[in-house]
């Protein structure tokens, strides 16, 4: 059985014939590219390589950014031995015997930096392991995770070690992995200008997947340079990043909900298709555009709660993906609608309210009197029906009576709330005339 771990201290050269994308690994730190807020001079990792002293670190970032590459860098350039370790393919005893391993050296006067790839994998027994040999020293831990360290991460470990952000390769950085990869082989990409940038957005980030499509069009004698079409027919998009119930998903539904809040119609449509098209199931997206109608628009468009439960009706009946132009509408509609979290405010207001007076009665004359012994109490006595009052208002106390009127919903003037504001305006100045 191969060993479960990878000692890179001294990395081989790749032969000729090695992949694209080992040929092109860099040798240090100054040759990873789009990370340079990280690895520049003023960077964390910049400042470790300075200074010679390595704390542990997590490197959280998407696919193909460099996080392995990084660490093998790092213990090089300040001289530590490099130990790799797979969480996909590793259990305790492995853990176990790469502590052991790292005690040797230790005592052999060299320090090891225990790299862990996909380290948010290992349970949360397993996480702890790290704890006593982090403490001591034993290892420098650097972990790799595409998945959020707050969520998958103990709190312990992570207190540990200083997490690090990789950003996914702008065009800027990728196009310089193309420029080194027409180097390495010694001719141009067989593309057109349009097409070549058309490979770029196709990559979504990820320079190791832009370097095995290079490879591909390396590999295939075209007799003439690609134009986009041609290039989409040859090769295949890469898959856009996304976990349903990973921060993919928890991300995007924000940026979503914040775009229709901040009435910009355009980004909310184009983060509503990132999930549509990514798989998302929509009567999660349909939930959140109900609650955006209820909490963003409000009465300054009753009409926008309508809309939404309208759209899942609509798709419901239809299916995809004939119904998901009915849950465009409803996010259409309401980046587009006036916005008031007035409701939103006000229940939060009463319900706080609600908790503090506790059991306060209301007024008698406002209690339903079902039986002779509540009528003789004094149960609905005094009552003014409204309807039977000039302008259909009476103008009646209904508060208990230990306890001052508060004012939780205050509408605002945009849309249909601007009614609203006058209504109540006009029902107040005729409480305080009725109250003298």
């Amino acid at each position: 059985m191969a060993d479960l771990f990878a000692d890179l201290e001294q990395p081989q050269a790749p032969t000729p014939d090695a992949p694209l994308a080992d040929r092109l690994r860099p040798r240090t730190l100054a040759d990873v590219v789009g990370q340079e807020h990280l690895t520049g001079p003023t960077g964390a990792i910049g400042r470790m390589v300075a200074a010679g002293r390595l704390s542990s670190i997590v490197l959280w970032g998407p696919p193909g950014t460099g996080k392995t590459t990084i660490a093998r860098l790092l213990a090089d350039a300040v001289g530590l031995r490099f130990l790799s370790i797979s969480a996909v393919f590793s259990g305790i005893a492995d853990l176990k015997k790469a502590f052991a391993e790292a005690r040797d050296a230790a005592r052999a006067g060299r320090r090891t930096l225990l790299f862990v790839d996909e380290i948010h994998r290992f349970n949360r027994a397993q996480q702890d392991g790290f704890l006593p040999v982090v403490e001591d020293g034993t290892v420098i831990l650097v972990g790799a995770t595409t998945e959020n360290p707050s969520f998958e991460l103990n709190a312990a470990l992570l207190s540990r070690a200083q997490v690090l952000i990789l950003h996914r390769l702008d065009h800027a950085a990728l196009g310089k992995l193309l420029d080194r990869a027409e180097a390495e082989v010694a001719r141009p990409l067989p593309l057109d200008a349009e097409a070549r940038d058309a490979l770029l957005a196709s990559a979504d980030g990820d320079g190791r997947f832009l370097l095995n499509q290079v490879e591909t069009l390396y590999s295939v004698d075209l007799p003439a340079p690609l134009d986009p079409a041609g290039l989409g027919a040859l090769l295949q998009r890469r898959v856009a990043t996304y976990d349903k119930d990973r921060e993919g998903h928890y991300g995007l539904i924000s940026a979503l909900h914040k775009s229709i809040r901040g009435s910009d119609p355009q980004a909310a449509l184009y983060y509503l298709a990132r999930m549509l098209t990514a798989g998302e199931q929509p009567l999660f997206l349909l939930r959140r555009l109900v609650r955006a109608a209820v909490e963003d628009v409000g009465l300054a468009d009753p009409q926008a709660l309508v809309q939404c439960l309208a759209a899942k009706d609509a798709y419901d009946f239809l299916g995809s993906p004939e119904g998901e132009l009915a849950i465009a509408q409803a996010c259409l509609y309401l980046a587009t609608a006036p916005k008031s979290n007035a409701v939103y405010a006000a229940q939060k207001a009463a319900w706080t309210t609600a908790r503090e007076t506790g059991s306060l009665q209301p007024p008698l004359s406002i209690l339903s009197a079902p039986t002779k012994l509540m009528r003789d109490a004094g149960y609905g006595e005094g009552y003014q029906y409204d309807h039977d009052k000039a302008d259909g208002f009476s103008g009646a106390h209904y508060w208990p009576d230990d306890m001052e009127p508060r004012t939780f919903y205050t509408p605002t003037d945009r849309g249909a709330e601007r009614r609203i504001a006058e209504r109540m305006a006009w029902w107040e100045e005729k409480r305080n005339e009725k109250r003298g």
